[in-house]
């Protein structure tokens, strides 16, 4: 068994049918300086999420820029997916995504984690209005407030 913050090749988006699948039928939206792709289908394989980053070329000339932002992309995934993929576990979801670094500017790693924590937020929000869970939102259990 993984560790729960590992990200193992298993757990990364390849193969040409999926990414041309989920760049045809999934939905986006962007929390700069991500856009994120998504898609959520019925589970099928061994994980609950894949994922894959991407960094343009003519936003970045230089290879090393290029593959600093993918691997910080792919850290704060990596930290931050817990709650994603425990609520798809506990659906039975499968969820196929894409980051696409949108920004001309070189973030920092604290500005990428942060932005990866908004969009994780907003998946999960758009997995509970598909398939509504029995647990409450993760906002209402920071607040500490009671109804």
């Amino acid at each position: 068994m993984n560790h729960p913050n590992s990200f193992p090749k298993s757990e990364h988006l390849c193969g040409d049918k999926r990414i041309g699948q989920l760049f045809t039928q999934g939905d986006a939206f962007i929390a700069y300086p991500l856009r994120v792709v998504y898609l959520i289908a019925p589970k099928k394989d061994v994980e609950f999420a894949s994922v894959m980053v991407s960094v343009p070329k003519k936003r970045f000339k230089r290879a090393v820029k290029r593959n600093r932002l993918k691997r910080l992309m792919r850290e704060a995934y990596r930290l931050n997916k817990q709650p994603l993929v425990a609520l798809l576990k506990e659906n039975d979801l499968q969820l196929h995504i894409a980051f696409n670094y949108v920004s001309d500017d070189e973030l920092d790693f604290v500005a990428v984690d942060k932005k990866m924590k908004v969009a994780l937020q907003r998946l999960i929000d758009k997995i509970i209005t598909v398939a509504p869970v029995s647990m409450p939102p993760t906002d209402s259990l920071a607040s500490g407030t009671d109804l």
